[in-house]
């Protein structure tokens, strides 16, 4: 079965906090809701002009907010760059807490990625022995705690279909799964549906952008990634891609939940949720 949620960082663009994303989410009847996650503080967040939430903070207090208010944790975001010498330094801890956070709070997964750009000075082959060595010791963690990583694709190696093949081949572990990005993969240059059957038998959540005519016009086959969509998800031209996804989805028996990122404006909430409602029925 398909589940719907959203992504908090919606509401990021806007300024907004975790608590807007919230009451968004139960106005809409939505079951899931995902969020990032800040490794220490941040003064913008405590301000609440922000939507991610401290891995200081309670998490067995935000779980039952959550629950009473009807809502499931379905990822945590802890997207810092993997790949590279600083995913060793930085992404590695940042990972390992996020998951035992998530662990507390009684969510699956959580998500990485890794960056908007190259590593400079380094090989394709270079990035990669480091990615299986920074994965290495995070899966450690997340086989203890029994909480799945994903990889999504949103930079220059993720939305390489070569590079990420092969690093999933190199573990083929049941705790490596793959965040499956429609809009990422659309910017990118490549055919998301194409991207999604060859990553089957990994996608353990996805990611629901679309992307407007002048943004795809200007930047596709450029850029690698987004943070999300500036208009309503079917309201773009990634809108048929992203029905044809969520029909191979059905046909081929998934089950797990597509997030929602688009601006966290009402107007954009409502009309990507009923865009995608009778998709995911």
């Amino acid at each position: 079965m398909i589940h719907l949620g959203m992504h908090t960082d919606n509401w990021r663009p806007l300024s907004g906090s975790f608590q807007m994303a919230v009451d968004s989410a139960v106005k809409y009847g939505l079951t899931h809701i995902e969020f990032g996650v800040i490794h220490g503080q941040y003064f913008v967040n405590g301000l609440g002009y922000d939507p991610a939430v401290s891995l200081y903070s309670n998490p067995r207090r935000l779980r039952r907010i959550l629950e009473q208010r009807g809502l499931q944790v379905s990822q945590i975001d802890a997207a810092f760059p993997m790949m590279g010498p600083e995913g060793s330094a930085f992404g590695v801890p940042y990972v390992q807490q996020a998951i035992r956070f998530a662990a507390e709070i009684g969510c699956p997964i959580v998500d990485t990625t890794d960056g908007a750009f190259k590593t400079e000075g380094y090989s394709d082959e270079e990035v990669f022995r480091i990615a299986c060595e920074n994965y290495k010791q995070c899966l450690a963690w997340a086989e203890d705690y029994g909480i799945i990583i994903n990889i999504e694709t949103h930079g220059p190696y993720t939305t390489n279909p070569d590079f990420l093949e092969r690093l999933f081949q190199h573990f083929e572990s049941p705790y490596l799964r793959f965040n499956f990005d429609t809009g990422n993969t659309y910017i990118s240059g490549k055919d998301p549906v194409e991207y999604l059957k060859r990553f089957r038998k990994y996608v353990s959540h996805c990611h629901i952008k679309d992307v407007s005519p002048g943004l795809a016009a200007a930047v596709r086959g450029e850029e690698t990634g987004i943070g999300c969509s500036e208009v309503p998800v079917g309201g773009g031209v990634n809108a048929e891609n992203i029905k044809k996804c969520l029909e191979f989805l059905k046909q081929s028996g998934w089950d797990g939940v597509v997030s929602i990122e688009c601006y966290g404006a009402d107007e954009n909430i409502r009309k990507s949720i009923e865009f995608l409602r009778p998709l995911v029925a």
